[in-house]
């Protein structure tokens, strides 16, 4: 059994050692490239979003490399998202090819189902060996979700160009060799010290912004050109609203963003009160939380035509105007070009700078005139 899954951000090193541990044969696609999303776009309905694009893309590059056996997370309703795999293994079958398929429920939905998923992959596996497993494997996912973490916020400081992406390169490959639990906690520390390493301005005044959005535009750099790098090396302090593991962890507690599910649903509540699907409701939370927290503003990424994203950009104007917080939203699709995103975000960039100064000087004119009602002038 060759057994593959799509590409998003560095989820493939936890998938790697799941996998390893699982005694199969994991098929890794290539990364995402252009190739891909061609790929994937020519044999996709076009009004699909472009994390179906990509997908499929991805399945049909692991196919080509030898995998017989494709592995598609599910999920429920509103968001279409639940429906990719089915249509994913219709669209490859139409196109000749041959597979296994199988679709992983969330944990929640079913616990029975999701062991026997993986009983399907590794025939024996006890229930008891499976949560060793997995409990192995998610820590050494979420030593990756760490350190991207922190590369994102010290890249705004970063006295060399591009130190802080190789230091994160080499804190990677470091994280990748560790197998047993205790080494897996020694390297996210060593990997967590090499990206605190890098030569820093700590006088440096930088522009602090919030990503929110849909998961995958979030988490795969290909779909959002590489926005993360792109704004660090502008000198722009990132904070992001998903994670991988925060994303998968049955409990939601999102400890690498910081703020579980529950506390983000209750800043939403004011101004969105069920679940839409997606992270809908995450990214008017965030938006609050942001807000609340003196971030400068908040980029929404979503893929075009995201149902869950839509509702929430509707709802945004409110949340802007409430909490005084610029909200810039781009959509994605394999139309969107690099040029004009980055023009649209240096726009923005330009914007949270001249308010700041504006906010500054007037803050520093009512400190001035308090001085000289107090009679200290």
């Amino acid at each position: 059994m060759k057994v593959s899954c799509p590409h998003m951000g560095h989820l493939h090193y936890m998938l790697e050692d799941l996998f390893e541990r699982l005694g199969v044969e994991y098929v890794k696609p290539p990364v995402s490239t252009t190739k891909t999303l061609t790929i994937g776009a020519k044999h996709s309905p076009e009004f699909a979003c472009l994390p179906l694009k990509i997908n499929v893309g991805n399945f049909i590059e692991a196919l080509d490399m030898g995998a017989d056996t494709l592995i598609m997370a599910g999920g429920h309703g509103p968001c279409r998202f639940g429906y990719y795999g089915i249509v994913e293994e219709r669209i490859l079958r139409d196109l000749g090819y041959e597979f296994d398929f199988m679709m992983l429920e969330p944990f929640n939905d079913g616990k029975r189902d999701f062991y026997n998923t993986f009983k399907q992959l590794s025939p024996g596996l006890t229930i008891r060996k499976l949560y060793r497993i997995l409990r192995t494997s998610f820590a050494k996912g979420r030593a990756f979700d760490y350190v991207h973490k922190r590369s994102l916020q010290v890249r705004a400081y970063e006295v060399n160009r591009g130190d802080t992406t190789r230091a994160l390169r080499q804190a990677e490959e470091l994280l990748s060799l560790a197998y047993t639990p205790e080494e897996i906690e020694e390297a996210g520390r060593e990997a967590l010290a090499l990206i605190d390493a890098v030569e820093q301005d700590p006088d440096r005044d930088v522009i602090k912004v919030a990503i929110v959005g849909e998961f995958f535009l979030l988490l795969e750099p290909f779909s959002n050109f590489g926005l993360e790098e792109i704004l660090g090396h502008m000198g722009v302090y990132l904070e992001r609203s998903v994670w991988v593991t925060d994303w998968i962890a049955p409990n939601r507690d999102n400890k690498v963003y910081g703020f579980p599910k529950k506390l983000v649903e209750e800043k939403a509540a004011p101004y969105l009160n069920h679940n839409v699907g997606g992270e809908g409701r995450e990214t008017i939370g965030s938006i609050v939380l942001m807000a609340e927290r003196g971030f400068d503003g908040i980029l929404q990424l979503l893929p075009f035509g995201c149902m869950p994203e839509n509702i929430a950009t509707s709802i945004i104007p409110k949340v802007q105007r409430d909490h005084d917080i610029p909200v810039l939203t781009l959509a994605f699709d394999e139309q969107t070009g690099r040029a004009g995103l980055v023009t649209r975000v240096e726009a923005f960039l330009d914007l949270l700078a001249a308010r700041r100064g504006s906010r500054l000087a007037l803050a520093g004119a009512a400190a001035a005139t308090e001085k000289v009602t107090a009679g200290q002038v």
